[in-house]
């Protein structure tokens, strides 16, 4: 798409390396100066709170634990307080101008450069095929942190240049060495880092969230034209995989939360591209590129709730900045709203920590975000090829019902075992959902990721069969996928029987999901089944963030936020239980609290064909 389109004349559409300047720098003082006083207040605020900021050490023995006993925190979290603490510095100087943080930054850039590698320990693929705590040195991986680290780094030189120089000369030539050795000669040598998509076509968010930032290294540190050109080209055919392999539809089978390293880095890409090319180079007018964009607000719920199928949690917090201009640039009113009303409702003036790619545009090219907006609240979302819908009573309200639920297959990225999977929330606030996932170790992307419950399509809201769950890999889907939609109702389809391996006995298994608008709106759940043989062990799991209640004989009582809903089902036919799951994650826990509880509603004879309707009226 962008290779077709440009890289045959991309070295006359490129700017040069000394003319290429898409921000102010720290010198140019009326620029920064001019930005809202709050703004600057709170950068020199954050600033001064880091003043004399002991870089945490980063020892081998800390790199090392990940490979003895799969945590990641322990490494990752003072990485990442290097990184926000530079970041954070950055802007403070930028914004003040006096040279009271040059100090501190020298610090920072220092240490990056003395660590060994910017390679998280999780992403150590490469060193003796995995099977050595310690990274190749001799070979250096790009993996997202290692970009994101480069990135980093070049802004710094970009932005405070002089400052930087005028305290040693030697410190620039020492950053642009260590980039070149861990980013640029890498990116440019090897073909086989799988997220460039030439030994894989399995691609997600990593292609162009590490394409962004390979983009900006090259773009402000090389000084080598043609490798320059030759950098951007390989980023640009990066790119191109990437969307090769998208959906039309633009649906982001990772959530929400990925989307903004996914669709959101694609829009990074985009827009460095367009300003290394003073705006020649733009695909924003490709339907592709505007259906990604336009996934966001489809998938937005209320509030900070968001679908959150695959690894996303259920609270997400985009980067309003960047919403908002996707959202300007693909003519998406509506998109652009729910940026803006991100931003006032967080006060976002800085993207998020470690990327300056997101917090410079967000100052300086973010123009009428400050105007009140309202996020769009569809009432009606359909992705035909990502298998997605959600519903809700009327459009630009989160009052009443709003259902979602997907088909798709279990080999997904960041897949959880969950054709079928559907959301019930209520004036905005969830009742049955998906637990999202918990804090990321090595068994999360291990063989044994399917013995973590939050995986599993029992803890989803999914039956299991002769003790049978879903299973994982391509082949396990949904199929029959329909969707109907009219003023008074919705309905989702889809048989759900081939996401089960053949001892769950199950021939067929339609599931249909309905919104039922008006004046007695309701949601209304369907199971339509068939077995190969009669047996009593078939169960129905809701996972609820609402401690049930017993109600009448054949009901459950769903108090959430002081609105009672009733969840009917067929009491002669199954028996309910309710168990308390409690969260000892402190990654669930941020979104639901202590606990959520699982109801199991199991057949109370030998069954071989039926239908079962469950229906969740409100107070």
């Amino acid at each position: 798409m962008l290779t077709d389109r440009y890289a045959y004349d991309l070295d006359r559409l490129l700017v040069p390396r000394e003319a290429y300047h898409p921000f102010p720098t720290a010198s140019e003082r009326g620029a920064w100066e001019a930005l809202p006083a709050e703004a600057r207040e709170a950068a020199i605020e954050a600033g001064e709170k880091l003043l004399g900021y002991a870089y945490p050490p980063l020892p081998a023995t800390l790199y090392m634990d990940f490979f003895r006993t799969g945590d990641r925190a322990r490494f990752e979290r003072p990485y990442f307080q290097r990184r926000s603490a530079l970041d954070t510095l950055v802007i403070a100087e930028c914004m003040e101008g006096k040279g009271r943080f040059l100090d501190d930054i020298v610090n920072g850039v220092w240490a990056m450069c003395e660590e060994a590698s910017w390679v998280l320990p999780a992403h150590n693929l490469q060193s003796a095929g995995g099977r050595d705590a310690l990274p190749d040195l001799d070979d250096p991986w790009v993996d997202l942190m290692a970009g994101e680290t480069a990135a980093l780094l070049a802004w710094t030189h970009y932005l405070l240049r002089d400052q930087l120089a005028g305290v040693s000369r030697h410190l620039l030539p020492l950053l642009r060495r260590e980039v070149k050795a861990r980013i640029l000669d890498p990116f440019l040598r090897r073909d086989d880092f799988w997220w460039m998509g030439i030994t894989s076509t399995h691609l997600n968010n990593w292609s162009p969230w590490c394409a962004s930032n390979c983009l900006v290294s090259f773009l402000l540190l090389e000084e080598d034209g043609a490798r320059r050109l030759a950098g951007v080209r390989k980023a640009m055919e990066v790119v191109d995989r990437w969307l090769a392999g998208y959906p039309p539809d633009g649906g982001c089978d990772e959530g929400p939360s990925y989307w903004g390293v996914a669709g959101g880095s694609l829009c990074d890409c985009l827009e460095l591209l367009s300003s290394a090319s003073g705006g020649k180079i733009l695909i924003y007018d490709r339907p592709l590129i505007q259906e990604i964009g336009r996934y966001l607000h489809r998938a937005h719920i209320s509030g900070d709730y968001y679908l959150d199928f695959a690894d996303c949690p259920a609270k997400v917090h985009p980067a309003a900045g960047l919403v908002y201009r996707y959202g300007k640039r693909i003519g998406d009113e509506g998109m652009a709203a729910l940026g803006a009303w991100a931003y006032q409702r967080h006060g976002v003036h800085r993207a998020r920590a470690g990327n300056l790619l997101r917090t410079l545009p967000s100052f300086f090219f973010t123009e009428g975000i400050e105007r009140p907006g309202q996020p769009p609240l569809l009432r009606d979302v359909w992705l035909p090829d990502t298998q997605v819908m959600a519903a809700r009573e009327q459009g630009g309200s989160d009052r009443g019902f709003y259902l979602a639920a997907k088909g798709g297959h279990n080999d997904e990225s960041h897949n959880h075992n969950d054709a079928g999977q559907f959301l019930v929330y209520y004036d905005g606030q969830p009742v049955l959902i998906d637990a999202g996932v918990g804090t990321y170790t090595a068994k999360t992307f291990s063989p044994q990721r399917y013995e973590i419950w939050t995986m599993q399509s029992a803890y989803h809201n999914l039956p299991t069969v002769n003790g049978a769950q879903q299973r994982e890999g391509r082949e396990f889907r949904a199929t029959e996928v329909t969707y109907r939609m009219d003023e008074a109702k919705v309905e989702f389809s889809l048989d759900l029987a081939g996401a089960y391996p053949r001892e769950a006995g199950l021939a067929s298994w339609r599931r249909t999901c309905r919104l039922l608008r008006g004046e007695t709106p309701r949601v209304e759940i369907e199971e339509a089944f068939s077995l190969a043989a009669p047996t009593d062990d078939v169960a129905l799991s809701l996972l609820t963030a609402c401690e049930p209640q017993i109600g009448a004989a054949d009901a459950l009582l769903l108090p959430c936020s002081g609105t009672a809903l009733r969840l009917s089902y067929p009491a002669d036919l199954l028996e309910a239980s309710i168990e308390t799951l409690v969260l000892d994650d402190d990654h669930l826990r941020s979104v639901w609290g202590e606990r959520l509880w699982r109801i199991v509603l199991r057949s109370r004879a030998r069954v071989q064909d039926a239908t079962w309707r469950l229906t969740i009226t409100g107070p």
